[in-house]
């Protein structure tokens, strides 16, 4: 059996790079709940469907579905605009489609990390052409300095520097997304 502390180490290195925990496992699990616990009030009564940006969002989206204590709904949605690079690539890209009929039902999308604001620009044009009855973003991470389009997101789990950022479902070049904790590339 594997330690804890594999997946929660107090520093990762790859190559040159060193990363540093960021925000810790608990801390990022108190404010999900939090988010779940909104989004429980908020949607009292109705029946909303979360759907996940792939890959980064799977873990905020699957520990947020079990804070939220009403019922409801997720599918996923992959786009790319990164690729294996630490910066994006400045394109969007559909890749997986959704496989839920969202018209006239209340949808939450799921982010892992609000940038330049691209991404979530263009999955708000996407999903308001399916004409949902209502449409919100829940991100963990915001990176209000780093934003270039003006998007509103309703739920932020952490406003956070321009720093580079792995764990709890985010990558870099597909690796550390297991890692239980953030951590930020050290300069």
């Amino acid at each position: 059996m594997r330690e804890h502390n594999d997946l929660n180490p107090e520093v990762i290195r790859s190559g040159s790079d060193v990363f540093k925990i960021f925000l810790p496992e608990e801390k990022i699990l108190n404010r999900v709940a939090e988010i779940g616990e909104e989004i429980s009030t908020e949607y009292k009564g109705k029946f909303p469907i979360l759907i996940g940006v792939l890959n980064g969002s799977f873990m905020f989206l699957a520990d947020l579905m079990k804070n939220i204590s009403i019922k409801c709904e997720m599918d996923f949605i992959k786009l790319s605009s990164y690729g294996d690079e630490k910066i994006s690539s400045g394109k969007v890209k559909l890749i997986k489609e959704l496989n839920a009929d969202i018209e006239d039902r209340h949808v939450i999308i799921v982010e892992d990390i609000v940038d330049s604001g691209l991404s979530i620009k263009y999955m708000r044009e996407l999903i308001e052409s399916m004409k949902p009855a209502s449409l919100k973003i829940a991100s963990l991470l915001l990176k209000p300095n780093s934003l270039k389009y003006d998007v509103k997101i309703d739920y932020i789990g952490f406003e956070i520097p321009d720093a580079f950022v792995v764990g709890y479902g985010l990558d870099y070049a597909q690796k550390y997304r297991n890692l239980r904790s953030i951590y930020a590339l050290s300069e």
